[in-house]
């Protein structure tokens, strides 16, 4: 049954994404994975192709133009895991930053416990993060903070990209509306099942920074998601949120 799918975007992780494959297909659970690549120029999807021999039914590729944005390579992925009949659709770095054995305890905190979004959280219990330099952890955490003070969210890691949804979550969404694709998009997810009045629950995890490869952090990114906040709680202003 296709009932749980793990979307991974991917641009430039050649070094990362067999053994990520592989760890994610280890595990109890019986995941699947879908690979949205974006036209990566070291292989990366080529080293996916040499897997699915292996995991004909449970491995799959999506291969884009170009790179085209970490939002709009989620919402591909979303809109192929709603087409394929997924219950349950999980979001996940490339670079080992999310450890794959939480993938299980985010599927049971939706699936056992009745939530809706499950979110793995570096801050839900203090600060759990490794590898980072202090300035990125303060970057991150008070920028986790300054988006509960705008919007509201009871979140404590209001940019975590590490969560598990459900399908009614990603169906009551108009994915074709979402408006960010850099890292904002995260706290826009978030907020929007947050104002459809979901069930959305923290699950701490430990993040490690990547050890290979290269972070696609900018300033850009940065600067996308501290002005999209605002843009986003005067937004919900205007619009309906009845489901």
């Amino acid at each position: 049954m296709k009932e749980s799918v793990v979307v991974i975007p991917t641009y430039n992780e050649i070094e990362n994404i067999q053994a990520i494959i592989r760890k994610v297909f280890s595990l109890p659970h019986p995941f699947h994975v879908l690979i949205v690549d974006d036209n990566s120029p070291d292989g990366t999807a080529e080293a996916v192709m040499q897997l699915q021999s292996e995991y004909p039914d449970r491995l799959f590729l999506e291969q884009r133009k170009g790179k085209l944005g970490l939002g709009t390579a989620y919402i591909h992925g979303f809109k192929y895991a709603l087409r394929s009949g997924y219950q349950y659709i999980f979001e996940m770095d490339a670079d080992f930053s999310h450890n794959p054995e939480d993938l299980v305890r985010l599927y049971h905190a939706c699936a056992q416990e009745g939530n809706d979004m499950a979110i793995g959280s570096r801050y839900s219990n203090g600060v759990n993060v490794v590898n980072w330099p202090m300035s990125r952890v303060l970057l991150s955490y008070f920028a986790s903070r300054y988006v509960r003070l705008i919007t509201g969210m009871p979140i404590h890691d209001a940019t975590a990209g590490f969560k598990c949804y459900t399908r009614r979550v990603l169906e009551t969404i108009n994915l074709d509306r979402i408006r960010f694709i850099g890292y904002a998009f995260q706290i826009e997810m978030k907020f929007l099942t947050y104002k459809y009045g979901f069930k959305i629950i923290e699950v701490p995890i430990i993040f490690t920074d990547r050890t290979k490869g290269q972070s696609k952090m900018s300033k850009g990114i940065i600067r996308e998601a501290f002005l999209g906040v605002i843009q986003m709680k005067v937004s919900s202003y205007f619009r309906s949120f009845a489901r």
